[in-house]
């Protein structure tokens, strides 16, 4: 079974449906309020709904004005125009479904390679500088089912490699997903400049028994094989982890500290 779908069927198995998803949290139809540290693998970062967003908004603006074809539009142009923005240098980007797709294609422009993630801490606990690297893989922050990922490549370095670039297994991207998914990378870009260690350490009390922190990412201190019964533990205490132990979470940054009132009270060792 697919780890996401494990993640779904616990879900459904205690609180029954969810029937709303706004911020940091999910409310069940058996009125449970689950808060979300996994964010749909990040997908969901900058919180569910238009809570805190703009994306939904353009989205639906471009879509009432029919942009759901192939044809060419400006939506292509401000997509790249924001992930350059995003990584301080000049970008060619290219759509893909699915991270084994654009890693293998990415070796066709170069070695070096960086998964992209916000706020991420280099062993220095120095800022990541992504800019100098020749390909960034990033998820677009727009909590949508799925898996767009977008291959961002230097712009010399693409016109070096045209041949390369004609080659890709690419995914099409309608024009009204591209000018939501430039929102939610405008809207990342605001929230970098918001947020800070500041705002993510506040929950460190409650956590480090459970996960080591890093910047706002969470790794599990739980041993790998004992992670299902882990995961089952943190949804009795209304808490949602990723589904799988390799993956990282994400403390719910603009929350109360209350949200982690179950997990402190509990006996687990």
């Amino acid at each position: 079974m697919k780890r996401a779908e494990f993640l779904r069927n616990e879900i459904f198995s205690r609180f029954g449906n969810v029937k709303r998803a706004r911020g940091n949290f999910l409310y069940t139809e058996k009125g449970v309020r689950l808060t979300d540290l996994y964010r749909e693998g990040g997908r969901a970062i900058l919180g569910w709904g238009a809570e805190g967003s703009g994306a939904f908004t353009v989205f639906k603006d471009v879509l009432q004005r029919g942009l759901t074809g192939s044809f060419i539009t400006a939506m292509s142009y401000r997509l790249q125009k924001a992930v350059s923005e995003l990584l301080f240098s000049q970008r060619r980007v290219f759509a893909f479904s699915g991270k084994q797709a654009v890693l293998a294609d990415a070796q066709k422009f170069s070695s070096d390679i960086s998964f992209y993630k916000p706020w991420a801490l280099a062993q220095d606990s120095s800022s990541v500088d992504f800019s100098s690297t020749d390909c960034v893989i990033l998820e677009p922050p727009f909590p949508w089912a799925g898996e767009i990922e977008l291959l961002s490549v230097k712009e010399e370095l693409a016109e070096e490699n045209e041949n390369a670039a004609k080659d890709l297994h690419t995914t099409y991207l309608a024009p009204v997903t591209e000018a939501a998914l430039a929102r939610s990378i405008y809207d990342l870009i605001a929230a970098i400049q918001s947020y800070s260690e500041k705002d993510f350490f506040i929950y460190d009390k409650y956590i480090s028994p459970y996960w080591t922190r890093k910047g706002p990412y969470l790794f599990p201190k739980v041993e790998r094989e004992r992670y299902d019964e882990f995961v089952s533990f943190c949804l009795d205490c209304q808490l949602v982890p990723p589904p799988s132990y390799d993956q990282s979470g994400i403390v719910p940054f603009g929350a109360d500290k209350g949200v982690f009132a179950k997990l402190s009270k509990s006996n687990r060792n």
